[in-house]
């Protein structure tokens, strides 16, 4: 298991690496490289084994420039006499000569026998050579130009060129294998320097996540190497040093202002209590007094959301969380809203992926949260209408579904319904402060889960996913 945990995450962190900009241009950079060297290389090679060859070509021309002015001076016993003291001078040497008559049949020279291979359009020709007077049978490569004599003579001149061929070879090899290694060198830093920006550009987006659930006192780490990094996360540490001390400000000061009316607000709804049980029963005063204790209770319960709301967006609760299991949760749910549901004529069903989901998280918070969700399926789903929950695990994450068959939500206020007093209904006619969902995704926020609103074909679905807890 811990093994192909680790195997996971290192196909990820390849994968991440490989997805980066910095690898793609880190790459461009190798492929670059590897055409400046090719070119490079190329050149080198042209430049020493090309005048090798070039070289040889020289040796050969000039050798039959002197062989066909014996030829013109001394005629054909010339030719064969020059021919057979230079065989004789180096019977093992790298020259070729060989000199035919009409059927082939070999005048003079060290070759035993004319080559079968045809000559191109210039009249030269390789084929392989056998040593001349030995009992080598090992043959080699050996290049030679043809000539037509006005005799009807055929001569061959040419040259062994296995010692030029060998040294090709050579040049060639070490060219390449110092390409391969040039390049591999390069791939290797270019991996390197990928994953090491990868990792650091990785720090700050973890840090911005983190700053964005809440934790305003996350900062960027360091390197300590004083570059442009560190230059640039000192930059942004100091940037989120102001925003967070402006947060806490403007928090401190909305705190101030809804303890110091919540205070009042619960007096006067005492007082008004107070006044209500001294009026007789039946009388409007009474009737008027009630009525403003059920404005005074909606402007505390309103007061209470905005200051929950923002405790849970302070993320200081996130330090007491715990593994909650997700199933006896649903149950308690279900067994608690069970009778409201049969008292409007509405079916509520639940279903469970396994015995035991467990994810981290705060309990009573959870329970609050998929309780507003299955209130507000309750309250906007019509009498006999079907509300189901369902709660299952996959991928290294648990979800809980509420889906109901109500009126749902338009496309295009399910991303608004998350913000503070927001309302569908414009007119306000339907009770409620519009503070629920933002609550819900404050409590969703702080349990770095995730919210998704959809359509049930007809009704709203609701779909949260949790990470799963190690259990």
């Amino acid at each position: 298991m811990r093994v192909s945990a680790l195997v996971r995450r290192l196909r990820a962190r390849v994968a991440r690496v490989a997805r980066g900009s910095i690898f793609r241009l880190a790459l461009l950079y190798v492929l670059l490289l590897a055409g400046s060297l090719g070119i490079l290389l190329g050149f080198i090679y042209w430049s020493t084994a090309g005048y090798m060859g070039r070289q040889t070509t020289e040796t050969i021309e000039a050798e039959i420039r002197g062989l066909a002015e014996q030829y013109r001076r001394r005629g054909l016993v010339g030719l064969t006499t020059l021919i057979s003291e230079r065989v004789a001078s180096d019977p093992v040497g790298a020259s070729v000569y060989l000199l035919v008559d009409e059927r082939f049949e070999r005048v003079v020279g060290n070759l035993d026998r004319w080559p079968s291979e045809s000559p191109d359009a210039n009249g030269w020709i390789r084929f392989r050579l056998r040593e001349w007077g030995t009992d080598h049978t090992d043959e080699h490569e050996a290049r030679a130009q043809v000539f037509l004599l006005r005799s009807g003579l055929m001569l061959l001149v040419g040259r062994d060129i296995r010692d030029l061929e060998a040294t090709r070879h050579l040049i060639l090899d070490a060219l390449t294998w110092g390409l391969a290694i040039t390049l591999a060198l390069a791939l290797a830093g270019a991996w390197l320097m990928g994953a090491s920006l990868t990792r650091r550009l990785e720090a700050i987006n973890l840090t911005s996540r983190e700053i964005m659930e809440g934790d305003l006192t996350r900062r960027i780490p360091l390197s300590g190497s004083g570059d442009d990094f560190d230059r640039l996360a000192d930059g942004l540490n100091r940037m989120l040093e102001r925003i967070e001390a402006l947060m806490a400000s403007v928090r401190q000061v909305s705190d101030n202002i809804a303890h110091d009316l919540r205070t009042p607000l619960t007096r006067l709804r005492n007082k008004l209590e107070l006044l209500a049980a001294a009026l007789a029963e039946s009388s409007e005063s009474r009737l008027l007094a009630e009525e403003a204790i059920a404005d005074a209770e909606e402007l505390l319960a309103t007061f209470n959301a905005l200051l929950r709301i923002a405790r849970l967006e302070s993320g200081s609760r996130r330090a007491a969380f715990g593994p909650v299991d997700l199933v006896p949760l649903i149950e308690d749910l279900v067994e608690l809203y069970e009778p409201l549901a049969a008292e409007r004529e509405q079916r509520l069903d639940w279903t469970a992926g396994a015995s035991s989901i467990v994810v981290e998280g705060d309990r009573d918070l959870l329970f609050q949260v998929m309780a507003n969700l299955v209130d507000n399926a309750i309250k906007y789903t019509q009498p006999g209408g079907h509300i189901q929950l369902a709660v299952d695990s996959a991928g290294g994450q648990a979800r809980v579904l509420v889906a109901d068959d109500g009126p749902g939500i338009a496309p295009e206020f399910r991303e608004q319904v998350f913000r503070r007093f927001f309302r569908v209904d414009d007119s306000r006619a339907t009770p409620g402060s519009g503070l629920g969902l933002s609550l819900v995704q404050a409590v969703i926020a702080l349990h770095r889960a995730h919210i998704e609103l959809s359509d049930n074909e007809p009704g709203l679905r609701v779909s949260l996913s949790f990470g799963r807890s190690p259990q």
